[in-house]
Parts: C-alpha cells; sequence; structure tokens
C-alpha cells in the first residue's frame, strides 16, 4: 500500500520538528513556532499530533527513526563482533556532531524532571539504545573478541559515558582534543573487554 498524502505531510512536519528541537529543544518546539517553520496553520498541526505534548512524543519517536537508520543500520552491515561495536561508536560520534549535538542528551537533560509520556518515550528510546550496546558486546563475546568474563551491561554503561562526555566537551567545553580523548577512552574500554587485565595493567 501506498503513503497517504496527510501520511506524507505528517512524516515532513516530523521531520522539520526534529530539527528545530534538536537545535531549541523540547521545550521550545511549540505549535506556533513549527506552525511558522512549516507554512501551515496551528489548527491544521492541532490535526495531525491534538496537543504539544503528543507533538514532543511524536518528536521523540522521529528521532529513535532517524537514530535507527544512521547510526544502527549502517553499523549492523559490519561483521559481528569488535568492528560492529566500532562502527556503533563510530556513528554515534557522527550523529553527535550534528547541529544541536545529541537529541537525546540535549532532551534527557530537559525533560529528566518531568513526569510524562514525551519523558517515558524517551527513557524507551535510551534504554533501547544501551540494550543494542550491551548486545553488541554479548556478541563480541561469543565471536571470541571480547573476553568470557566480560559484563556486557558494564561495557554499555561505560560506552555510554564515553558519548555523554564527549557531548560536553565538545558541545559545551568546546574542547579541540575532545575527538582525540574520546577515541583514546574507546580504544581503553575496548582493550579491557578484550583482555580484563588490560585496564588495571595500563
Amino acid at each position: 500500500m501506498g503513503v497517504s498524502k496527510g501520511e506524507e505531510t505528517r512524516q515532513a512536519i516530523l521531520e522539520r520538528a526534529f530539527e528545530l528541537a534538536s537545535v531549541i529543544g523540547v521545550s521550545g518546539l511549540t505549535i506556533g513556532r513549527l506552525a511558522e517553520e512549516t507554512g501551515l496553520s496551528k489548527s491544521g498541526l492541532f490535526a495531525h499530533f491534538g496537543s504539544k505534548e503528543a507533538l514532543d512524543v511524536a518528536v521523540v519517536e522521529e528521532a529513535s527513526r532517524q537514530f535507527v537508520q544512521e547510526v544502527m543500520v549502517p553499523a549492523l552491515r559490519e561483521p559481528r563482533g569488535e568492528p560492529r561495536v566500532r562502527a556503533l561508536f563510530e556513528r554515534w560520534i557522527t550523529w553527535g556532531q550534528r547541529p544541536g549535538g545529541c537529541f537525546f542528551v540535549g532532551a534527557g537533560a530537559e525533560l529528566d524532571d518531568r513526569p510524562g509520556p514525551p519523558r517515558d518515550a524517551l527513557v524507551r528510546a535510551c534504554k533501547d539504545w544501551v540494550d543494542e550496546l550491551a548486545k553488541a558486546a554479548r556478541i563480541a563475546i561469543r565471536e571470541g573478541h571480547f573476553a568470557a568474563s566480560l559484563d556486557p551491561d558494564q561495557f554499555a554503561f561505560e560506552l555510554y559515558g564515553i558519548m555523554l562526555s564527549f557531548h560536553q566537551y565538545h558541545r559545551f567545553l568546546r574542547d579541540p582534543a575532545t575527538r582525540t580523548r574520546t577515541h583514546q577512552a574507546f580504544d581503553r574500554l575496548v582493550a579491557s573487554a578484550r583482555d580484563p587485565h588490560a585496564a588495571r595493567a595500563r
């Protein structure tokens, strides 16, 4: 079945809404601002989303869709094990350098103490990503690339921490050494995943 005109319009609105929210934040994204950016009426936007809260949820879901397409799908084409882990990391670095930085990091800071459907949708998206990182580590163990004693969930936790540091240093502190330090941290983490004694021996 083909995509209806209404679905095409809604998707185009969401893509623009995601671009805006990445730069001005979820809180700054209003029905009025989106109407100005898209040339549509406020009533027309309400017909698509119904409320500001529903728009926020849809934007989080659109961010997840684009993240999957830009980060996960290409990485999953790489060989199983460490090459895939590295691809996920590199794609994530690239994602974090788009206008506004990583949407999920920015939105997390906005929504962390605001209970509701938008926060719930963001939590689901972030947990799904952490689960994918842990899954990639488990596959690397099965492939013999990482040590059998590795805790995949701890690996995912530390890799997530590296990326949060990347965002803070790159976007906020504007440290020119950010990319170098981030890759050094990642390489050290992977080395310790291959050999659990590597981190203590450094």
